[in-house]
């Protein structure tokens, strides 16, 4: 049942929700007084040093904020009563507990818990728990709040079939509540196949295909959420990343983690990834096709290596009086065992000198003599030994390489051959000569294609785990790239092979974690719509035979079908008219359009007085409309849309199957409500 707060006051203590506000208030004044300890902390006398201090002071600095009481954000949205007490026998009819769910972890001055962390153990059940397995719960009880003022709960008692099996209604108001700003986390609403996918283990990658609404990309940062809080320590030492698409879905997802108290947790794009070069230029289609096909990383390695050259000359190291000799045979032999080794090239090459000393030591101690470390180490920094290196196991520059290869043909047809066919090799050949790596004007897979070479050359450094959201834009080199950070880690995997918008698109999940280097990853299909309306998602789905045939249309679950139009216009006007129409309503609305047509719509919004924003720019009460040119629109959402124009949301893509994905993203934005304008006819597969 839902219970509406009295008004105006609380009333008294034995009123329920009176109880539960006093609980509320109490609950945000520990929280206070824990934020005041870890302020009131003196650190002079237990640092060693100013370094210790520095990195004490950092710390807790973090702790500060991670303690910060979001006055508009719940402290609590649920409460568990057990029947009995967590991990007690029930045959021995243990007194049960009641645990207030929330955010973080919130104790008194005694140390009993307040509020427990959504991902503790105890927590699990708040989401799982259901008519056919209470989890040893009695009452389940949900929070609904305004602002950050509890107005409602709303009861479940698990052990009554009926009121097991009702649809909570806070749940959904929660689900469908206008938004504006940034995303927010989903921690209250987190259903059970969600939670599954949440709590899955650290050493495990996980692949997510999830379809417009169905909440994959909040998986992935709960996920991360989880993680940190089940290996804090591990994660601390090696680190973890989300990696988005583009800047202005990085600035949409930014606050959800310190939503959660997790401040941590770095964020990229790939393309900041591979930032070895500065990008200023831009490949056509089949060039960045060729460029990401996997292919290349075997192209790559054959043009470092071929910079190794098997000696056929002795190495002569003098040593005050006597001359040591290597011969060439031997050094021949020093160097096909680094090969067969296939370590980096660079790690290789540094060990080639020791290599060589060890040589020389081995004759010296034949000799009678006692060298030590010291010994080698200076034949190892002997100038001819430093000469022989040079000439063996030359440094190579990887953007050079990757220059080189780019620009000299006769280079490239030798290391491509029966890699590259001919068509495509002058196809990423460029078509003038450059001067230097500082003059060439790089593309985005040019920089990955240095990436790529770098690591043959070093080992990238890898991280604990990474979130890798919109994967099925990215190509199989960028997806190496991706795979180089996490090599010793995990990964999470989230996307939607519906909404592939590149050429280069991915074509299954199974072939996708085999780039990463990750073919054991788990694949997990999430198809319940949370987000998009019914009448929405289904008129978007008539789009799928054609561009995702296979995939399992999403099934919104949510009551409230939403507002659903196709309405005919004649002018940029009627466009404009449709947005003060949704911009009655309460939460934030967008208008998406191709990217062609963004200029003339953003004239005829000034002239309507009507402020707007750019993609990745926060919305205010004031200001709620965004112009959405349709190649930025993905991952983001908005509780109402205009989208403008289908056909030339298709028309303006290289093939129709990718106009065709980028019309389905563009239609599966809108939260409550979604009105299509058009002049031209619609594109028949929308029929």
């Amino acid at each position: 049942m839902s219970t509406p707060a009295p008004d105006p006051s609380d009333g008294p203590l034995d009123d329920p929700l009176a109880r539960e506000r006093s609980h509320l208030a109490s609950s945000r004044a520990a929280l206070r007084a824990m934020r005041e300890d870890v302020e009131a902390l003196d650190i002079k006398d237990v640092t060693a040093n100013w370094v210790n201090a520095a990195v004490l002071a950092r710390q807790i600095d973090d702790r500060i904020k991670a303690l910060a009481d979001l006055s508009d954000t719940p402290l609590f949205f649920g409460r568990l009563d057990y029947l009995h007490a967590p991990g007690a026998e029930r045959a021995e009819g243990g007194e049960g507990e009641r645990f207030y769910i929330g955010r973080r972890h919130v104790h008194d001055h005694d140390g009993d818990p307040m509020v427990i962390d959504w991902r503790a153990p105890v927590s699990q059940p708040f989401y799982r728990a259901s008519k056919k397995d209470a989890m040893d719960v009695g009452l389940r009880r949900r929070f609904g709040y305004t602002g950050g003022d509890l107005t409602a709960y709303e009861d479940e008692h698990l052990s009554d079939p009926a009121e097991a099996a009702a649809t909570s209604k806070l749940l959904q108001q929660e689900i469908e509540r206008p938004r504006v700003g940034p995303m927010r986390d989903i921690v209250a609403t987190i259903q059970p196949e969600q939670d599954e996918i949440v709590r899955s283990g650290l050493g495990g990658t996980v692949c997510v295909q999830g379809g417009p609404g169905t909440g994959k990309t909040a998986v992935g940062l709960h996920r991360v959420a989880y993680l940190l809080y089940a290996h804090r320590e591990r994660l601390a030492r090696t680190g973890t990343l989300v990696i988005g698409p583009n800047r202005s879905f990085l600035h949409y997802i930014e606050q959800v983690l310190p939503a959660l108290g997790e401040l941590s947790v770095q964020q990229a794009t790939v393309d900041d990834l591979v930032a070895h070069v500065e990008v200023r230029g831009t490949d056509e289609a089949a060039a960045a096709v060729v460029k990401g096909d996997a292919r290349m990383a075997e192209v790559l390695r054959r043009a470092l290596y071929s910079h190794v050259t098997l000696p056929t000359e002795p190495v002569v190291v003098v040593r005050g009086s006597r001359r040591w000799r290597v011969p060439a045979y031997e050094l021949e032999e020093l160097v096909r065992q680094l090969l067969e080794r296939d370590i980096r090239y660079g790690a290789a090459r540094e060990a080639l000198p020791q290599r060589i000393a060890h040589a020389v030591l081995v004759q010296m101690e034949r000799a009678g003599e006692a060298p030590d470390d010291r010994v080698q180490d200076a034949v190892a920094r002997n100038s001819a030994v430093k000469a022989a290196v040079k000439a063996i196991w030359p440094a190579v520059d990887p953007a050079k390489l990757v220059l080189r290869l780019l620009t000299d043909a006769d280079f490239l047809a030798e290391h491509a051959a029966g890699l590259l066919d001919e068509d495509e090799q002058k196809t990423v050949l460029w078509a003038k000569p450059v001067r230097s790596v500082k003059s060439a004007k790089w593309s985005a897979a040019d920089a990955v294609l240095i990436d790529e070479a770098a690591d043959l050359t070093q080992r990238t450094h890898s991280l604990g785990h990474v979130v890798l959201d919109e994967a099925q834009d990215l190509s199989p080199m960028q997806y190496r790239a991706v795979g180089r950070r996490c090599t010793t880690g995990s990964a999470t995997v989230l996307g939607d092979l519906a909404q592939g918008t590149t050429p280069w698109a991915t074509r299954s999940w199974a072939e996708a974690l085999a780039h990463l280097g990750k073919q054991d990853g788990i694949i997990e299909e999430l198809t319940a719509g949370f987000r998009v309306p019914t009448d929405v998602i289904t008129y978007a789905s008539r789009l799928l035979p054609h561009i995702a045939p296979g995939l399992t249309p999403v099934a919104s679950v949510r009551e409230n079908p939403g507002f659903f139009e196709v309405r005919t216009v004649s002018e940029p006007a009627d466009v404009i008219t449709a947005c003060e129409e949704l911009l009655r309503n309460e939460g934030s609305t967008g208008l998406i359009a191709a990217d062609a047509r963004v200029p003339e719509l953003a004239e005829a919004l000034t002239a309507a007085g009507i402020p707007y924003l750019a993609p990745g720019e926060e919305t205010t009460r004031e200001t709620r409309l965004t112009l959405v040119p349709a190649s930025l629109a993905k991952g983001l959402e908005y509780d109402y849309v205009v989208l403008d124009e289908p056909q030339a949301v298709v028309d303006g893509e290289p093939d129709e199957r990718t106009g065709l994905r980028r019309l389905y993203v563009a239609l599966t934005r809108a939260v409550s409500g979604l009105i299509v304008t058009h002049t031209a006819p619609l594109p028949q597969q929308l029929s």
